[in-house]
């Protein structure tokens, strides 16, 4: 069931619905306020939107290098599945 949660977000009050346990929406929105924030911190603007929109572009890229990891982490873990079941085959051939 969907409740509000209201979370903080530089600032100001948000009040969002969702289903997810309250305090990982709570979780949630400090991150992207740390985000905003640290956006902030090296950019010399006050543009509310800029920011949000550096924060976003942050945290795409964070997305895509977590997306990209777990590629390779399963690409390897196949290729070592397939030289285990090698390994294998031959143990058994001898």
């Amino acid at each position: 069931m969907a409740r509000v949660v209201a979370v903080e977000i530089l600032g100001q009050q948000y009040p969002i619905r969702s289903t997810l346990a309250e305090a990982y929406v709570a979780d949630l929105a400090a991150y992207v306020d740390e985000k905003i924030r640290s956006a902030a911190d090296v950019t010399p603007t006050t543009d509310t939107t800029r920011l949000v929109v550096l924060a976003a572009l942050n945290i795409a890229d964070e997305y895509f290098h977590a997306l990209d990891s777990d590629r390779n982490q399963r690409e390897f873990v196949i290729d070592w599945v397939a030289r285990l079941e090698r390994l294998i085959d031959e143990a058994l051939a001898t």
